[in-house]
């Protein structure tokens, strides 16, 4: 997501989910400047520790192909780049690289595509980088700026289809984070904050079915961190309260971890089974 450029359009995302009356528009045009000038600006680029990680916990080194290893691709947004982690080892992309590594005894070799304020509409160009050198295994985290942008439901999970469907054709075992709920983004004052939230959850919703329908697994972020992160705002956000810090990566780490396993785990089967 990103920080107040996003806000700034949560209003009309707000008027996308219902006629709004002219009194209920002023009211929640002025809630998101207000959201906007708490949030403030992201000045920092996310960090970037992509390379080689082992089962032993050493790592990164560059970036090479080993024996055994599994390749591993961040495709998103903010999220999945890991805006907010203030040391290269909080970056969601480290924390799985070395969990995999651990808990598959392999090495794993990370590569981050995923860039900051991204959308759905993005995604095509980060997966084109990506099918430089097909990854083994991807989590692909996107939409919460499709939420603050007005992009239709039905359009971002169409999108969203497409490029996992690519993946998929190029041998690529994926698996998708869907919409998070931005009722945990606080600074962002009540009713719009509901309104977003019902929209951001519709369009997890759509993202879901689409994915089942192409059959690749889902975790929902929402159901999964949206009450821990109401409950500990101050230890889990950034200092811009929107994204996450280390230790709010380091929980949704912890989240996403298994389903990456179970994933890697029938991936190294069928290549068992293949012969390769």
């Amino acid at each position: 997501m990103a920080g107040a450029r996003a806000v700034k359009t949560l209003i009309f995302a707000a008027g996308s989910v219902g006629g709004l009356s002219g009194a209920a528009y002023g009211l929640l045009t002025g809630q998101s400047r207000r959201a906007r000038s708490i949030i403030g600006l992201p000045t920092d680029l996310p960090l970037n520790a992509d390379g080689l990680y082992f089962p032993d916990g050493s790592g990164p080194v560059a970036a090479r192909r080993v024996d055994d290893s599994l390749s591993f691709a961040m495709l998103g947004d903010s999220l999945a780049a890991g805006l907010g982690a203030e040391l290269p080892d909080q970056l969601p992309g480290v924390r799985l690289a070395r969990g995999l590594a651990d808990e598959l005894g392999r090495p794993v070799r990370l590569a981050t595509h995923a860039i900051s304020g991204s959308r759905t509409t993005d995604l095509e160009e980060q997966v084109d980088r990506a099918l430089i050198d097909p990854p083994d295994l991807a989590l692909v985290i996107i939409a919460g700026n499709d939420v603050t942008t007005r992009t239709s439901i039905s359009t971002s999970a169409t999108l969203l289809s497409r490029q996992v469907t690519r993946l998929r054709e190029a041998g690529t075992t994926v698996v998708v984070g869907t919409c998070p709920d931005l009722a945990i983004v606080l600074p962002i004052p009540q009713p719009l904050r509901t309104i977003v939230s019902r929209y951001s959850l519709s369009l997890a919703r759509a993202q879901r079915r689409v994915l089942e329908q192409i059959g690749v697994r889902a975790v929902s972020i929402a159901a999964l961190l949206t009450p821990e992160f109401l409950a500990r705002p101050q230890e889990l956000f950034s200092a811009d309260r929107f994204h996450p810090n280390g230790r709010g990566y380091e929980f949704a780490s912890n989240v996403l971890l298994a389903p990456l396993c179970a994933a890697a785990t029938r991936l190294r089967r069928v290549a068992s089974w293949s012969g390769t």
